[in-house]
């Protein structure tokens, strides 16, 4: 019998979890709380998969076969019935990650996993507030979800084995690498970015360099194949502010201090790709 998987959140990084999972064999149910944006997400699937028929990947009964097992919807409680785990791919704040547990909590029987797709905030307080946190796990994939190999899995303080044996078997289900981590503030990847994506946001606010020789000087230094704007603009400028903000408030640290421009940014909705417009302008059309 397929298993089932239930992803809450049809934006960027949930309609890519769903896509990886649906490509494994999973079926899937991608949630969100209005329709636009449930067909928004679906869209985003059936595009990728799309141009993966053709540039010959796939052939069109394969992209069929996979969209079958693909559905979407608005109604929480019909997507989790029957699942072996549910995804939490919302925005990086912890209020609306804590209703949305507490509701999958009830929802849910004893045996569902419930995972976070978290980048930075803390496992063992997202699990709190559920009667069984020894179910709730973290899942930090990266975007794009379908071209990145690494799933960080954090163990929250109760997190109990069999959950995490499960959810790295169902990562590498995926295509995955799945490296277990501490719940610490931003775990492993995010430590280091934050501090990355923030010294780029202040040497542009005080005028020390431009993003484009920013970028320049770590794709032709340090061989990165993106520059540190570029990345920041296809994850999100607002995605990466939340992150250092949330560091910031979980560390006290003066180092993860959101630079002024992300304000700025947010602010006049320059957040990236998505927007058309971030630290580089671009077509969607």
């Amino acid at each position: 019998m397929t298993e089932k998987i239930a992803v809450i959140g049809s934006g960027t990084m949930g309609s890519g979890i769903a896509q990886v999972a649906v490509e494994a064999g999973f079926q899937v149910s991608l949630v969100d709380t209005e329709q636009g944006f449930v067909d928004r997400g679906m869209a985003n699937i059936r595009k990728f998969l799309g141009k993966k028929v053709e540039k010959g990947k796939i052939d069109q009964a394969r992209c069929d076969e996979i969209l079958a097992r693909l559905s979407g919807t608005t109604d929480m409680a019909q997507a989790v019935r029957g699942v072996v785990m549910v995804v939490e791919a919302v925005f990086e704040k912890f209020e609306l990650k804590k209703e949305i547990f507490q509701k999958l909590d009830a929802l849910c029987p004893a045996d569902v996993i419930l995972a976070s797709n978290t980048s930075t905030l803390s496992i063992t307080s997202i699990a709190a507030v559920t009667k069984n946190p020894r179910r709730v796990i973290g899942t930090h994939y990266f975007s794009p979800v379908p071209a990145m190999r690494l799933v960080e899995v954090i163990r929250g303080k109760e997190t109990g084995d069999a959950v995490a044996r499960k959810t790295v078997e169902i990562c590498k289900a995926f295509g995955k690498t799945p490296i277990v981590v501490k719940d610490i503030p931003g775990f492993i990847v995010n430590r280091f970015l934050c501090l990355i994506y923030n010294e780029a946001a202040d040497m542009i606010n005080r005028g020390d360099s431009t993003a484009e020789d920013i970028d320049q000087a770590m794709k032709l230094g340090c061989n990165w194949p993106m520059g540190i704007t570029e990345i920041i603009d296809l994850a999100g400028v607002d995605v990466c502010a939340n992150a250092i903000d949330a560091m910031y408030q979980m560390t006290g640290e003066e180092r993860y201090r959101p630079s002024p421009l992300f304000a700025k940014m947010l602010a006049e909705k320059k957040l990236g790709r998505k927007t058309g417009e971030g630290f580089y302008k671009y077509d969607n059309k």
